[in-house]
């Protein structure tokens, strides 16, 4: 009786083992890039939470000094550099202007005012530097 030749199943492990080595390493490779995204994601989102939170210190610092705030002395514009003068209004905006620049990357703000309506925009670049974020918070 002769035995069956097993000559043409020589390497099929190796080869069955290199595939499920390869599958393998894709799947982790889009773990990897599904994880690099939401990071980026992540932190787009804080930027985001910071901007509101900066907003809203600055309604609160208004709301503190309402007569100055009423008389329009906390109005500011995005391009304008910080205020001048010594009174609370024009150091709350610095002061504002400076934690936006250093809370968020390229961080702007201004301040607008009318009759009935307070708005306060706050401007940032995103991490990837092409795009710019703003956030608009409107107080009656």
């Amino acid at each position: 009786m002769m035995r069956p030749s097993l000559k043409g199943q020589q390497g099929v492990t190796l080869v069955e083992v290199l595939i499920a080595v390869l599958v393998l390493s894709v799947g982790l490779l889009g773990v990897a890039a599904m994880q690099t995204t939401s990071l980026q994601m992540n932190h787009s989102a804080y930027l985001r939470s910071q901007a509101n939170n900066m907003a809203y210190d600055i309604i609160d610092r208004m709301r503190a000094n309402r007569s100055a705030s009423l008389d329009g002395d906390y109005a500011h514009e995005m391009q304008a550099g910080p205020p001048a003068g010594n009174s609370v209004a024009a150091a709350d905006v610095r002061e504002w202007l400076s934690d936006l620049a250093l809370t968020l990357p390229e961080g702007k703000g201004e301040i607008s005012l009318s009759t009935q309506r307070l708005s306060i925009g706050v401007q940032w670049r995103d991490r990837d530097g092409d795009s710019q974020h703003f956030v608009t918070v409107t107080d009656l």
